[in-house]
């Protein structure tokens, strides 16, 4: 169902919405129903200040449950948070995909800018004002559009009005990659000729073409579509100001992107769906102990941790958590160890491997939860807070090996910055990949990046957009961005691309307009893992990004490696994405 949510938020402290509500129900008739948000922040206040993220979700899941088409939320917040009230407001807005309302006790425009620009930073959309005891505040009429061809989204360029007077060669001169072009519908003349001088390339495409006046002949918008598809070309009308805010929200709805918090929502509930059986062979690490008390909370997974039961406890007395729902096992003393001993000898009989060697290499941690993966005992495994990558995924590459038909293991991290969630790979296993195996990187991260819940487009990065620049390495990335058309054709991929070009729209228009992924990339493939690693720590730590991850790609069963520097939240949702890949191993 394409939602329509309206959420009505005080633009200053002090303004009532509860009169606004009414009136806009009443307006809206039998399309819409309210459901005030308030209580989730009022039950304890200071627990909302220092945890948003619990009460933001506990709203969204009350707002979900909703089925009607149209809701309009509220959330008239308690004088304790008034410090943090407006951006509370905006982030439940961008969280729940609706079009914000601002609610004003008066027309002072000031006040209405400065509110927009902080709806602006928490990533919210507004979609209209009204006043507290009136109608919508600013005229009862709205511009509205009609997307005919390309994509759009309420062009911030400079509007370009073409002249009663003016020829088309006059207004080829005048575009630019900046600007948004106003055609009347009658100057038919225009339109041609911009599909005409656009199709052979010797002018700079405009961000759009928008339409003034009445309906587009179709035979316009076909030949558009055909020989001009980059440039978006637009319908303008005008629509009742409730209409308009309503196409508005309904738009904010579905172009909702991924934030950290919806990602995460969605691990939790698809992990406590499958519910699957995940070993951590760390136990006694502090860190460790903390995540998996908190899986445990949310039923994300049955767990078991290694090490000594005593030691085990002791930690998570000393952190004050509750793991008595979690299995505990010391890999020295359990008799599984002697069968895992005989299993491994014969697996690595080849290798030389004897029985008391083997005997010794399964009472280590990390080979003793690989073994308990490979025999079923448990469905994946996640390490890496203590130990090294190395000693993590090497037993995993001994006896759990890759899948049939895959090239290699790699890794995709999700990156989740405030505003959307980024797939970065391979940031941790392969050091200098071919062309070929960059390209089974690219593949296997969009399929990754799709399974959980992103629509994959995908970036190649070099220090080159297209035929900017030269060089091996830029040969590379384009050979590498050929073999993934040939061997994954639906993925939609581009490169050899720059990271601005990749994920800022305005820098896209300018180096890569004709680009199907410039400016909207979400999985982004580094060249090589010297760039990898760097960009992900960058990243991480100075966008204040959540890391979660890596996420191997290419083993029979899931095994996760962790940064020794992990949180415990990027633990949590570590072990939630492995949990979510054994379901997905099951199906």
């Amino acid at each position: 169902m394409n939602r329509t949510i309206l959420h009505l938020a005080p633009a200053q402290p002090g303004t009532s919405v509860e009169g606004t509500c009414r009136r806009l129900l009443e307006e809206l008739g039998g399309r819409a129903i309210h459901i005030d948000l308030g209580p989730f922040f009022a039950v304890d206040p200071v627990k909302v200040a220092k945890d948003p993220e619990r009460a933001l979700s506990a709203a969204i899941d009350a707002v979900e449950k909703i089925t009607q088409e149209v809701v309009v939320t509220s959330a008239q917040l308690p004088a304790a948070l008034q410090p943090l009230a407006f951006a509370l407001q905006a982030r439940l807005a961008a969280e729940l995909g609706a079009g914000m309302v601002l609610v004003t006790s008066d027309t002072n425009d000031s006040l209405d800018q400065v509110a927009r620009i902080a709806a602006h930073q928490y990533h919210a959309t507004v979609v209209g004002a009204r006043l507290a005891d009136g109608g919508w505040a600013g005229a009862s009429e709205a511009s509205s559009y009609r997307l005919l061809s390309g994509e759009f989204s309420n062009c911030a360029a400079t509007p370009v009005h073409v002249g009663a007077d003016e020829s088309a060669g006059e207004v080829l001169k005048r575009l630019s990659s900046d600007t948004c072009l106003v055609v009347p519908v009658e100057r038919m003349d225009i339109l041609i000729g911009l599909i005409v001088a656009l199709a052979a390339g010797k002018f700079p495409h405009p961000a759009a073409i928008l339409v003034s006046g009445d309906t587009v002949p179709d035979s316009i918008t076909r030949a558009w579509e055909r020989f001009v598809p980059g440039v978006p070309l637009v319908q303008l009308g005008t629509a009742k100001k409730d209409e308009a805010v309503l196409e508005q929200a309904r738009r904010a709805h579905a172009e909702r992107p991924v934030t950290p918090l919806l990602f995460q929502r969605r691990l939790q509930e698809e992990a406590r769906a499958v519910h699957k059986h995940i070993v951590l062979p760390e136990g006694t690490e502090p860190r460790i102990v903390k995540a998996a008390a908190e899986v445990l909370r949310i039923g994300g997974a049955e767990l078991t941790l290694l090490g000594t039961p005593d030691a085990v406890r002791q930690v998570a007395s000393s952190a004050g958590v509750d793991i008595s729902g979690a299995h505990i096992i010391d890999p020295v003393n359990d008799p599984l160890r002697d069968r895992f001993a005989d299993e491994y000898a014969e697996l690595r009989a080849k290798k030389g491997i004897t029985r008391e060697q083997a005997f010794e290499k399964v009472g280590d941690v990390s080979y003793f939860g690989t073994m308990l993966v490979r025999d079923g005992l448990a469905d994946g495994m996640v390490s890496g807070a203590v130990n090294t990558t190395a000693h993590t995924i090497r037993p995993a590459f001994e006896v759990i090996k890759t899948k049939p038909g895959a090239a290699l293991v790699s890794s995709l991290f999700f990156m989740c910055l405030p505003d959307r969630v980024l797939g970065f790979g391979d940031c941790a296993v392969n050091p200098n990949p071919t062309a070929e195996q960059l390209a089974d990187i690219a593949a296997a991260s969009a399929i990754t990046a799709k399974q959980f819940g992103l629509d994959p487009r995908v970036a190649l990065l070099s220090y080159s957009t297209g035929s900017s620049g030269t060089g091996a390495d830029v040969d590379l990335v384009k050979e590498a961005t050929a073999l993934l058309h040939e061997k994954a054709p639906d993925v939609c991929a581009d490169g050899p691309i720059q990271f601005d070009a990749a994920v800022d729209e305005t820098v896209a228009r300018s180096k890569a307009p004709d680009s199907p992924v410039a400016g909207r990339a979400n999985v982004l493939i580094f060249p090589d893992l010297s760039a990898g690693n760097a960009g992900y720590k960058a990243v991480q730590r100075t966008a204040g990004a959540l890391a979660i991850g890596p996420v191997l790609q290419g083993l029979n069963k899931p095994v996760n490696d962790l940064s020794r520097g992990a949180l415990v939240e990027d633990i949590v949702n570590t072990v939630l994405i492995t949990a979510i890949q054994a379901g997905r191993e099951a199906q």
